[in-house]
């Protein structure tokens, strides 16, 4: 149902791939409330997705642009803004990749390159998306950046690796870019952090489906799906959080401020006296 809460805004939404994106369903949002905008994402991701089916759905433009390219990240907000007549109210940052992951290396023996590269993509592409829309000038008072976030950033989580530091690198680039634009243009910056969703990107994560299962027995309102969290982008994006800055924002139904749940007491209990 549309409120038309983005009606007569627009931005740049990244990293959708295909229908399960959490992007994606940003972009089905955004475009039932109202918005325009226009949709990026690596040329590489562009061909294994699906983004031309979003971009027909969506009425959007899409501009391709590897989001560590500074040149690439210039292009894309001008052309953004060419195409939509004015300055942007939001962007949408949903980008990360880790080779480390993709191909098994644990912790110990995670290759270094990659782990740059990690951070590059996932990270300190945030911080160049909003240091080129600085340049540029390209964000309309009031506007709203957004990144996808996740727990680990601040707690140790088997098999996530080098993206746990990825995630806290976007967390602190939000508060520091947070105060820098608010004093600036009066731009809020944030990042959601979202319970384990069943994306291509989560479940290329060793055990994810046992920890999917734990975080949704140990949630008091269960695991938040994708569609949920594209409406709190939706909200972030809109008038109605003007004053929410420089914030990391649980969106995990309860995940990280729950010790235990009775259903976990079960579960343990009921291994127990099977192993006795």
């Amino acid at each position: 149902m549309s409120n038309n809460l983005l009606a007569g805004k627009v931005g740049i939404i990244s990293g959708a791939l295909n229908e399960e994106s959490i992007a994606w369903k940003v972009a089905l949002k955004a475009y039932e409330q109202g918005a325009r905008f226009v949709l990026t994402n690596a040329p590489l991701a562009m061909r294994m997705g699906e983004i031309n089916k979003l971009a027909e759905q969506c009425e959007a433009l899409i501009i391709p642009a590897d989001a560590t390219s500074m040149e690439d990240l210039e292009k894309l907000f001008s052309g953004a803004q060419e195409h939509l007549g004015g300055k942007l109210d939001f962007v949408l940052h949903s980008i990360g990749m880790s080779a480390n992951i993709r191909k098994g290396k644990h912790y110990g023996e995670l290759n270094y390159e990659w782990f740059q590269k990690t951070l590059d993509v996932s990270a300190l592409s945030f911080h160049k998306m909003l240091a080129v829309a600085e340049k540029q000038d390209a964000f309309n008072e009031w506007g709203s950046a957004v990144a996808l976030s996740y727990i680990a950033a601040q707690r140790a989580f088997l098999d996530y690796t080098d993206m746990s530091q990825a995630k806290a690198v976007l967390e602190s680039i939000a508060r520091s870019y947070g105060q820098r634009l608010g004093k600036l243009k009066k731009v809020r910056v944030n990042t959601v952090s979202q319970s384990p969703t069943k994306t291509t990107a989560g479940t290329g994560i060793s055990g994810f489906n046992a920890f999917y299962e734990y975080a949704d027995k140990l949630s008091p309102l269960g695991n938040a799906p994708a569609e949920a969290c594209a409406d709190y982008c939706i909200s972030l994006f809109s008038d109605l959080t003007r004053y929410v800055t420089m914030q990391n924002l649980m969106h995990d139904g309860g995940f990280s401020t729950t010790g235990i749940s009775e259903e976990i007491v079960d579960a343990i209990t009921q291994y127990g006296e099977t192993k006795a």
